[in-house]
């Protein structure tokens, strides 16, 4: 019984450690996206162009003429 009672313990432990582990992303992603929104309106841009993933710029379509 004792065995078991730990379990549930450690399992309540481990779903309340996933949950924070939930927020603390959703908090993240939430500042990330507002500091896009924020770079975006200081440049002037559109929010709703698409934006590049990296700073470097795309490759070429067709590789170089020898």
């Amino acid at each position: 019984m004792f065995e078991f009672e730990l379990h549930q313990i450690r399992s309540a432990e481990l779903i309340r450690e996933a949950q924070n582990h939930r927020l603390a992303q959703e908090a993240l992603r939430a500042r990330r996206a507002d500091r896009r929104r924020t770079a975006a309106r200081e440049s002037g841009r559109n929010d709703t162009e698409e934006q590049a993933h990296s700073p470097r710029p795309r490759r070429h379509r067709f590789t170089r003429a020898a």
